[in-house]
C-alpha cells in the first residue's frame, strides 16, 4: 500500500496545518467539494485561513462551517452569493475579500500551478477590478495584468484514485479540482474510491499522481443548493 493513502481526513492533514495559511479548497457551489476534509480543517482549530474558492459553500455545510467558526479570515473567490453569514462578516468588516471574474480566478490557479508568474487579460478592464493593477495595450487593445495564485495546501475531491494519488474527476465534479491540485505545495485529495494501480485507463487519468501527496477514501453527502420545483399538473 501506497504511503500516500490515508485511514482518514484528520490523518491525512496531520503535520501540515498552521495558522495564517492560504488553503484552496476545490468545488464549484456544493459539487465536488472535500467536504469530509473540511469538516478535519474546522476539527483541528487552524485560524487565521486564507482560502482560495470559487465560492464559500453555504451556511452549515461546506466551507460556510470554516465561517461559522470564523477560521477564515480572507476568501479569495468568485461567486458568494448562497452563504448569509459570508454577506454579514463582510458587510460587518470582519472578513476580508478579494473578488475575481470566474474566468480570471481560474487562471490564475491554472497559472500558479504552471509556474507562471502572472498574465494579461480584457477581463475587468475599465472597472474596480481593474484598480491598481498594471495595463498594457496589445494590438490595439488593453489588458491588465493578473498574477498567479498558489497555495499552502490543496484539498480537492475526485471520483476515483488509485494509491499513487492519480485521479479521475466525474463530469461537473471536476470544476477547479484539477487545477487546485497542481497549485497547492501539498495537495489532500479525497475520493469516493480508491482502486488498485494500473485499474485506471491513462488517457482518462485527470491529475497524474506527481501532484498529489495524500489521499483518503470517504463518504459523501450529496446536498442541493437551491431545489426548484413544480406544481404538479393536474390531468
Amino acid at each position: 500500500m501506497s504511503s500516500k493513502v490515508q485511514a482518514s481526513a484528520r490523518t491525512a492533514l496531520e503535520g501540515l496545518l498552521h495558522d495564517g495559511m492560504t488553503v484552496m479548497s476545490g468545488g464549484f457551489g456544493l459539487c465536488g467539494i472535500p467536504e469530509n476534509l473540511i469538516l478535519a480543517l474546522r476539527d483541528s482549530g487552524v485560524r487565521g485561513l486564507t482560502v482560495i474558492s470559487n465560492n464559500a459553500g453555504v451556511d452549515g455545510f461546506g466551507l460556510g462551517l470554516l465561517l461559522e467558526t470564523r477560521q477564515i479570515a480572507r476568501m479569495v473567490s468568485s461567486y458568494v452569493g448562497e452563504n448569509k453569514e459570508f454577506e454579514r462578516q463582510y458587510l460587518a468588516g470582519e472578513l476580508q475579500l478579494e473578488f475575481n471574474p470566474q474566468g480570471t480566478l481560474a487562471e490564475r490557479i491554472r497559472a500558479g500551478g504552471a509556474g507562471i508568474p502572472g498574465f494579461y487579460t480584457r477581463t475587468g478592464v475599465g472597472t474596480l477590478v481593474a484598480e491598481g493593477k498594471e495595463l498594457k495595450d496589445f494590438d490595439g487593445e488593453t489588458y491588465l495584468l493578473e498574477t498567479a495564485l498558489k497555495a499552502d495546501l490543496s484539498i480537492v475531491k475526485a471520483w476515483k484514485g488509485d494509491s499513487e494519488g492519480n485521479l479521475v474527476f466525474r463530469r461537473t465534479a471536476r470544476n477547479f479540482n484539477p487545477m487546485m491540485a497542481t497549485a497547492g505545495k501539498v495537495c489532500v485529495a479525497e475520493v469516493e474510491e480508491i482502486v488498485p494501480v494500473g485499474s485506471l485507463d491513462p488517457d482518462q487519468i485527470h491529475t497524474p499522481g506527481i501532484y498529489v501527496d495524500r489521499i483518503v477514501q470517504s463518504t459523501f453527502e450529496k446536498r442541493i443548493e437551491q431545489r426548484t420545483v413544480r406544481k404538479r399538473e393536474m390531468a
